[in-house]
């Protein structure tokens, strides 16, 4: 059965596309886009084109551009093109390139859907792109989730190429003349990605040649077990989950003991937004008795421990979201944000040119434990390349920081002082000097 055939059944057997829908086509020029607009543009359904130039390769990603354009003209369907600030972004942002490509490239997509009326996304990740995920996740440290690879429909966003092999592509387009080009970012071993592609993967498939098709199957059977799982959680959530207004109770002594509480407690508190890190932390309080008093936080919901039951709450504007920090266990979560703390050795600082959300801090003069919380009224801190002490609302007013933002804006305590502006400015007495060997790396990730 040729690829073509494969792709139609795949799109049928998932639902992918309906015959009235219209298809935005995620195209970058390199093999796996390339041969997915091939498959759409022979199988006859409504497309478009869309192609992101990130200006991060220059004459290399203009070629890039040009030639998904001549293609998409041969094949006679709209295409879109855009060029980012990327570098700019990261800079504005504090998140890594990938991530803030990430997030230019799919709201760029959700813009185009909305003005021209396409209902489906489709991204050409294939088999051998679910397995490279599992192997980052697992390596990460994660859930059983974490590693069921990558979904083939998530929204109006599709995959339809999940079926096929990395191998599988490259014959088609090769038995096809179908033009492409490769990413030189794809030979580098700086993304993690490319180091299990390129390093760990081969090895493994000299041990075993079939090894794609093999975890494939694994990564199925993962996923097939967490829906299995979604649907026991569904009824156990029914059984120790109370609604009380806006309050959610969760009783530990009504779970099975013949069960592994610590994971029905995670799987609990992670569809309220928490994450690992965190709830590990809430578990562990509970199992030793001592969580009175102890603050657990979300993105939106504050958790605490109540005579051994959970209380799961909406954070409200009054509440100071004061958790202590051990940089060890990170990232810490306050408002829309995570924070990520690292200890570096001067020697190994590139520049002291950061983003905003990115804070290095000399470790010496810095009082533990750390403390993260929301901004006071007469608060004050010295911003960095100032002399004189300054209100942190007068800071906000001055920077014309928007009303909501300035809700959730947190700062970073040591002792009795703001070190930093969380995502704006640390403090001129925490810089790092000619004096710093050891420097506290703080990065901001907005979530």
């Amino acid at each position: 059965m040729d690829l073509l055939q494969k792709f139609g059944e795949y799109i049928g057997e998932h639902s992918l596309v309906m015959p009235d829908d219209k298809v935005l086509l995620a195209v970058s020029g390199g093999v796996d886009s390339m041969v997915m607009l091939s498959l759409f543009a022979r199988s006859g359904y409504q497309i478009g084109v869309a192609h992101c130039n990130f200006q991060l390769r220059g004459p290399e990603a203009e070629e890039d551009e040009l030639l998904v354009e001549q293609l998409a003209a041969q094949y006679g369907v709209p295409h879109y093109n855009i060029r980012f600030d990327t570098k700019g972004e990261v800079e504005r942002s504090g998140d890594s390139v990938q991530m803030a490509a990430r997030r230019l490239r799919y709201a760029w997509f959700d813009e185009l859907c909305e003005k021209h009326g396409y209902t489906r996304i489709a991204i050409a990740h294939h088999a051998d792109d679910s397995v490279e995920t599992f192997f980052i996740n697992l390596l990460r440290g994660t859930g059983l989730r974490g590693l069921t690879g990558i979904h083939v429909v998530n929204g109006k966003l599709i995959r339809p190429l999940l079926f096929a092999t990395r191998k599988d592509i490259l014959e088609y387009a090769l038995a096809n003349h179908i033009q492409f080009r490769e990413d030189s970012s794809n030979l580098s071993t700086k993304y993690l990605r490319n180091k299990i592609r390129l390093g760990l993967v081969p090895r493994i498939r000299e041990i075993n040649p079939h090894f794609s098709e093999v975890m494939s199957s694994n990564v199925q059977r993962l996923t097939d077990a967490q829906r299995f799982i979604d649907s026991g959680m569904a009824v156990i959530r029914n059984e120790i989950v109370e609604t009380h207004g806006e309050d959610m109770v969760i009783d530990p002594s009504r779970i099975n003991p013949s069960l592994p509480v610590g994971f029905v407690i995670y799987e609990l508190l992670h569809d309220y937004g928490f994450k690992g890190a965190v709830i590990d932390q809430l578990y562990a309080a509970l199992e030793n008795g001592d969580g009175s008093g102890k603050r657990f936080y979300s993105k939106d919901r504050i958790a605490y421990i109540d005579r051994q039951k959970i209380i799961l709450s909406p954070i409200s504007d009054e509440d100071s979201c004061s958790m202590e920090v051990d940089p060890r266990h990170s990232p810490v979560y306050c408002g829309n944000s995570a924070l990520h703390f690292e200890f570096v050795e001067i020697d190994d600082i590139e520049t002291l040119n950061v983003s905003e959300n990115v804070a290095l801090l000399d470790m010496e003069r810095l009082h533990f434990p750390l403390i993260v919380r929301r901004w006071n009224d007469g608060d004050s801190f010295i911003p960095f390349g100032m002399d004189g002490r300054k209100k942190v609302s007068d800071y906000l007013v001055d920077a014309k920081v928007p009303m909501p933002d300035k809700k959730r804006q947190f700062v970073l305590i040591s002792g009795d002082d703001i070190v930093w502006l969380v995502g704006r400015r640390i403090d001129d007495r925490y810089r790092v000097t000619d004096t710093t060997e050891t420097v506290l790396k703080v990065t901001r990730e907005i979530i």
